[in-house]
């Protein structure tokens, strides 16, 4: 796929275990919910497959009549629960600062419920131009071509589909559930190890007629 690239684009960036570790907050937010319902969640078990939906980890879980009533619940309870647990990324405010100083905008479009995604941006003083929430996978391109993004990054195989089908490039990151190595075979075009070596990655992208190849990240 060829690239063209500008000197503001507007990048797209990923949430959970591309901005933010969420795997605190969400652990504690799944015991939590355990605790409430009577139903066993294996919550260390969870938290390894972030990324899809709420509702496919909660099929794993309860009865499918039930997934609507407890994503409502889950949903209320995770403010008081998991924001104030969740971590910024190593690099993740810096990343979104050196797109917006660049004179482009920075996007956040995650499949997380949107009311929560924006708590956590303001708790940990993340300033994206726009946030875009309930949208996973190839549904990302939705808001990724509405907003003009030309890369989105992300830590998850959905995201790098959803950069796909946006036709935007795909700048992927090692600090999620897959290795470098995975993250290449899939199809991204670019690995970092993590949101540290994206402000020198962007300046490259910027000064180049097409996207340059990022440090490979160390396969784990």
């Amino acid at each position: 796929m060829a690239f063209t690239t500008s000197s503001a684009p507007t990048v797209g960036f990923d949430l959970d275990m591309t901005l933010i570790d969420s795997r605190p907050g969400i652990h504690a937010c799944y015991t939590a919910l355990a605790e409430r319902t009577g139903v066993h969640i294996d919550a260390d078990l969870a938290v390894t497959r972030l990324g899809p939906p709420l509702e496919e980890e909660l099929a794993h879980w309860f009865p499918a009549e039930r997934i609507a009533e407890i994503a409502d619940l889950y949903r209320a309870m995770y403010p008081a629960i998991a924001v104030a647990a969740t971590p910024a990324l190593p690099g993740a405010r810096e990343a979104v600062a050196a797109v917006r100083a660049s004179g482009g905008r920075a996007i956040v479009v995650t499949a997380k419920y949107e009311p929560n995604a924006k708590l956590h941006l303001a708790h940990l003083g993340i300033e994206p131009d726009a946030v875009i929430g309930d949208l996973w996978a190839e549904q990302k391109a939705q808001a990724l071509r509405e907003h003009g993004a030309r890369v989105y990054v992300g830590d998850h195989l959905g995201d790098i589909r959803g950069a796909r089908a946006a036709d935007a490039y795909s700048l992927a990151v090692a600090t999620g559930p897959y290795a470098a190595g995975e993250l290449r075979a899939a199809g991204a075009d670019a690995v970092l190890a993590d949101l540290t070596e994206f402000p020198r990655w962007l300046a490259a992208y910027r000064a180049e007629p097409a996207a340059p190849a990022a440090p490979d990240a160390r396969d784990a």
